[in-house]
């Protein structure tokens, strides 16, 4: 039996569900009166594959997409089929899911991509990374801190959205089609409205009932729920929702090109706005940006090519978990065992030790980032891990001296594929909404440090550390997925674990996000994102597809065993292979998202 034969029945022994009671049992409902509970049962049958993967990847030979709304799916799969690139069709979801997922994403954020640019070759960067306003001095900063950081809400957290200029630089070197082409579907959406999906949903509810409360530190709060509020709430599962002043704000863009956001009337609305509600972004600061092409870090992972931004962002952590768990073999220990999730949690500690001290604006501060994902560092690491133990004391290495996310992926008929994420931080943003411009701007701001000495202090004109990060894996000269796992700190632990189930655990795409994953918090951040009532070893979640044994064994070894919070990411994924000269795609969404993937 090989071992994917072997895989395909392993999850049916070790996650069998006990047999169910002959009784009828009355449905339970989770408090919060959205979820539904019941610990008895599990998934369907399926005839193939892993028993726990949700559905069959979709397959295609001339493009796929994929993202967390059905909608932005078929716009992108649309413009595709009207001879767009990757690109173009990326460009054209993300708009979409500025209206149709506003709790994630929309032109008030940062974005970055990853790409596989045929021509070339090779693995392109793109950084759309914002820089602090000039006018915002680390004094004032420091005046409006809670508990040593920067508070989640208001006008203190924004820094300038770098999207629109990251959409112009992708389309200025890998578009086909027409720039207001792009701008199509999302402008029809937003006039004529869309049903909004249950999640969607209840997180604009959340976000909306937070930013109501006192004492957020909100200038104004008016406009975001006149953008977003039905009724005086957000929409309801299955409710229609509009925003014309979204629209408005597309077709200024979409005639106008990326200087209508950055230069022109929707600037100069912007500059009014935070001049009115006493904020300090400014016209001079939107007209300054510029985003950047990077060059990936890469590290060979068994055979697999993984790469990742640097940057500002937690892209490299990917690598250095990996390159640690590379010293371990975890296909002895077992898909889903306690060693195998041990070892992956043990390895993200470390790594995150050293996202903590050393991750910053590289343009401010020597980020010594060759030397955190080098397979000699990686070794040293890796010696720091027992299997039988958890260590008591991770701290991050010693340098030689030299939120809510929206990811989507798709792919053209000659073999582009972009990999893309784009957000504006924790939950919807800062809480505030420009007059009539219908975005929310992101509070990316909070995640600058207020120590001194720290790579990522906060200063004028610098880019906050970024927590969004694509993936994107090749095999040998060729691409392999294009692929991500949304939501803060879960990306880099996400992104590992679906590697890991791909190359140690021969999981397809679809099963490989469907299995069920852990979540370790508590690592040191320093960046707004601490959490002080953690145990000193942190917090390590674990979903319920995780057997019971695993989870007994691991608290019997020391971990604090969480509960299962919606915290595990959310996940999209094409891959990319050579039926004899036929390209085919295969496409994959995730199960704990609204969204769905599909090729043609």
């Amino acid at each position: 039996m090989d071992r994917r034969t072997f895989l395909a029945t392993l999850p049916a022994a070790a996650i069998a569900a006990p047999a169910i009671a002959q009784t009828t049992l009355q449905p339970r409902w989770a408090a919060n009166s959205d979820r539904f509970e019941r610990p008895d049962l599990h998934g369907g049958d399926r005839p193939v594959g892993a028993s726990f993967a949700s559905r069959t990847a979709a397959y295609g030979l001339s493009g796929a997409a994929g993202t967390a709304h059905p909608l932005a799916t078929l716009a992108g799969i649309e413009i595709l089929k009207k001879g767009g690139s990757a690109a173009d069709a990326a460009i054209a979801i993300n708009a979409c899911l500025g209206f149709l997922e506003p709790t994630a994403c929309g032109i008030g954020g940062d974005c970055y991509a990853m790409l596989w640019d045929p021509k070339a070759g090779k693995v392109m960067g793109l950084a759309g990374s914002g820089r602090s306003p000039r006018g915002l001095s680390l004094e004032t900063a420091r005046s409006r801190a809670r508990n040593g950081a920067l508070p989640p809400l208001g006008a203190i957290s924004v820094s300038v959205p770098g999207t629109v200029d990251a959409w112009s630089m992708l389309h200025q070197r890998y578009g086909k089609l027409k720039w207001a082409d792009l701008f199509e579907p999302a402008i029809d959406l937003a006039e004529q409205g869309a049903p909004v999906p249950d999640i969607i949903a209840y997180y604009i509810r959340r976000s909306l009932a937070s930013f109501r409360k006192s004492g957020t530190g909100i200038e104004e709060v008016d406009n975001a729920l006149r953008t977003y509020a039905i009724d005086g709430v957000g929409p309801k599962a299955g409710g229609v929702f509009r925003n014309p002043d979204l629209a408005r704000t597309y077709r200024m863009i979409a005639k106008g090109g990326r200087d209508a956001y950055y230069t022109g009337e929707i600037a100069k609305t912007i500059d009014a706005y935070f001049r009115r509600i006493g904020g300090w972004l400014r016209a001079e600061d939107l007209a300054a940006h510029k985003g950047e092409w990077i060059e990936p870090h890469k590290t060979d992972y068994r055979g697999v090519g993984v790469h990742a931004l640097g940057a500002n962002t937690q892209g490299i952590a990917t690598l250095q978990m990996l390159n640690i768990l590379e010293h371990f073999d975890l296909e002895s220990a077992g898909f889903q065992s306690p060693l195998s999730i041990h070892l992956q949690a043990e390895a993200k500690r470390l790594a995150y030790e050293d996202r903590a001290r050393y991750y910053a604006d590289p343009h401010f501060a020597r980020v010594p980032a060759e030397w955190l994902v080098s397979k000699d560092y990686a070794a040293q690491r890796a010696k720091l891990i027992r299997p039988d133990r958890i260590n008591p004391d991770v701290r991050p290495g010693q340098a030689p001296s030299k939120g809510d996310t929206t990811y989507f992926t798709c792919a053209d008929k000659d073999g582009m594929m972009v990999s893309m994420i784009q957000s504006n931080f924790r939950g919807m943003g800062s809480g505030l909404v420009a007059d009539g411009l219908g975005f929310m701007f992101q509070d990316r701001g909070q995640l600058f440090s207020l120590q001194d000495g720290h790579p990522n202090l906060y200063a004028p004109g610098k880019h906050p550390f970024q927590t969004i990060i694509p993936g994107f894996a090749t095999m040998g000269d060729q691409p392999w997925m294009s692929f991500g796992v949304m939501g803060g700190d879960m990306q880099p632990q996400g992104q590992a674990q679906i590697i890991i189930n791909r190359r140690d655990y021969g999981l397809e795409i679809q099963a490989a996000g469907d299995s069920p994953r852990w979540h370790h918090e508590g690592s040191s951040q320093a960046m707004g994102e601490d959490s002080p009532d953690l145990p000193a070893t942190g917090l390590l979640r674990l979903e319920s597809g995780v057997p019971e044994k695993t989870k007994v064994a691991l608290s019997a070894i020391g971990w604090t065993i969480g509960a299962s919070d919606g915290g595990f990411g959310r996940y999209e994924c094409i891959e990319h292979r050579m039926d004899g000269k036929d390209r085919v795609y295969a496409a994959a969404s995730e199960m704990r998202a609204d969204g769905c993937a599909l090729a043609y």
